[in-house]
């Protein structure tokens, strides 16, 4: 591999990070956004959810657009648009400048994605081809991973706007690089015209999919809304299988999916992030309302499972050749579902066992998301490599949604009865009290507001009664311990899940098969 292709490869990896970073940097940060810009936090969430739901629903019609008027100057102008986002971003002074520069961020993300992966795969040769595609998901897999620990830092010692201009010096100097490395003058095109209808029906699909799931807790699961939402996609995926089938230059060949090493690839993909994403969105909550740790702090305690997956992902894809991707795959599973196995019997109070499943958890994802990015290249090429990477970009969004979906409804429920429960046992306990009746409402109104607050900070009661004294205390260990629990709990249903996923590794060859993949220029 010469130094000029290292180079771009380097810089494509920079890219990726920079778009797969994004997904996650921000939720850290959230509370700190939400201050600065004097705002609601459901105004806020879609700063979040029009990043996650842009990306994956133009990944495909962007990576062919790609394909069609060049790679390297989309992927540049993709660059820009990201840059650009991500500087308006950090320099929005309301939440509807902030919602729409992360819209342009998403735009930007979702070109260089599947451009980035497919130039970076391109540059080197045959040999080395394994190594780039190993380097640029692990690229992915990774950055996801930091989110959070990096906003944690950022937001903590430079401020929430940090997260978003951090992009910038990468940016600017991966930009630059490829301004000059990049052939930008008759570059190779694929000479076919643009599927229009395959675009908007895809984009259609993808959208209404993901608006459904970032939405389903928040407007309901049996909601109008969520109804025609579902509906919508289940009409628009139809719709789009049976333009990729008649048009004579579909968007996604659906000659992959027949590929059971592919097929495999995408279902993994999406299960491994619902178990993992799951697991990084939760615990940082967890550690500052329930633990009252600072951003930094919990961005500190979760590093453990980011460490783990910078150490194995790398490890496993260089072992993929020799061990078979069954064998590999299965193990990955199986130190996954032993991290959410350890939720069920660790002392919260214990960080070193919390930390344990972090290690097992982070351990498992890393070994799993090595082989998978070197499996969904397969040996596709051209069309069919743009193709496959567009669409495993996409069902990595959609496994981040998944995991949100079903982790923080599982969890806002959870809360819901939590709060019930606490509310029936304070009034009780202040029913007992000895006070005057004017004093009990004055408790019953202090300890409401601080049920509310979802943290573990007692109700503010000026007085020195030891009643209410003993009565804050008790109140502070039972919300403790129901919050605890109301966090925990997804984890702990999510177990077995986790041992059956260990399945999905049969459908892949076993090591002394060879598997046999479609190629095409």
């Amino acid at each position: 591999m010469s130094k000029q292709h290292k180079f771009i490869l380097s810089t494509m990896a920079v890219g990726i990070f920079l778009c797969a970073l994004d997904t996650t940097v921000m939720n850290i940060a959230l509370p700190a956004i939400q201050t600065g810009l004097h705002t609601q936090l459901d105004s806020l969430q879609w700063a979040l959810n029009v990043y996650t739901i842009l990306f994956a629903a133009l990944t495909i019609p962007l990576g062919r657009v790609a394909d069609v008027f060049g790679r390297n100057k989309v992927y540049l102008v993709g660059l820009l648009l990201f840059l650009v986002g991500s500087v308006a971003s950090g320099c929005a002074e309301t939440v509807s400048q902030l919602i729409l520069s992360r819209g342009v961020q998403a735009v930007g993300a979702a070109i260089i994605f599947p451009a980035g992966m497919t130039i970076g795969i391109n540059t080197v040769g045959l040999q080395q081809r394994n190594t780039a595609i190993l380097i640029l998901g692990i690229t992915q897999g990774l950055a996801a991973a930091l989110g959070p620990t990096i906003g944690g830092f950022v937001t903590q010692f430079v401020g929430w706007r940090g997260i978003f201009l951090i992009n910038l010096p990468l940016g600017l100097i991966a930009f630059l690089f490829n301004l000059f490395l990049l052939p930008l003058k008759e570059e190779a095109t694929i000479k076919k015209s643009l599927d229009l209808p395959g675009m908007f029906l895809s984009a259609v699909t993808l959208f209404s999919l993901v608006l459904a799931l970032v939405q389903g807790s928040v407007w309901g699961w049996t909601s109008l809304r969520i109804i025609l939402l579902v509906s919508c996609f289940g009409l628009a995926l139809g719709l789009f299988l049976w333009r990729e089938k008649v048009t004579d230059a579909p968007m996604i060949p659906l000659a992959l999916f027949k590929d059971r090493q592919f097929s495999g690839t995408v279902l993994l993909t999406v299960l491994a992030g619902i178990f993992f994403v799951g697991l990084m969105v939760i615990l940082p909550s967890f550690f500052t309302k329930v633990q009252q740790n600072s951003e930094l702090v919990a961005a500190l305690m979760i590093t453990p499972a980011s460490a783990m997956v910078f150490f194995f992902s790398p490890i496993s894809g260089l072992l993929l050749e020799k061990t078979g991707a069954r064998v590999l795959l299965a193990s990955g599973i199986f130190f996954i579902a032993l991290g959410y196995t350890g939720f069920i019997f660790l002392n919260l109070a214990s960080y070193w066992q919390i930390a344990s499943a972090l290690v097992l958890i982070g351990a498992g994802y890393g070994i799993v998301i090595g082989p998978l990015t070197v499996l969904s290249a397969g040996n596709f090429s051209g069309e069919l490599l743009t193709a496959s990477q567009s669409v495993i970009g996409v069902f990595r969004q959609i496994g981040t949604v998944l995991a949100v979906a079903i982790f923080v409804s599982a969890l806002s429920s959870n809360l819901e009865v939590a709060k019930k429960e606490m509310w029936q046992t304070t009034q009780k306990e202040v029913a007992a009290l000895q006070v005057p009746s004017a004093g009990k409402k004055q408790i019953l109104s202090k300890t409401k507001a601080a049920l509310a607050s979802e943290t573990t900070t007692p109700p503010k009661m000026e007085t020195l009664n030891p009643n209410i004294k003993s009565f804050q205390q008790k109140m502070t260990v039972m919300k403790s311990q129901k919050l605890s629990t109301a966090f925990i709990q997804p984890f702990q249903k999510a177990m077995p899940f986790t041992w059956l996923f260990i399945f999905v590794s049969l459908i892949f060859p076993k090591k002394r098969e060879s598997p046999r993949v479609a190629t095409k220029k």
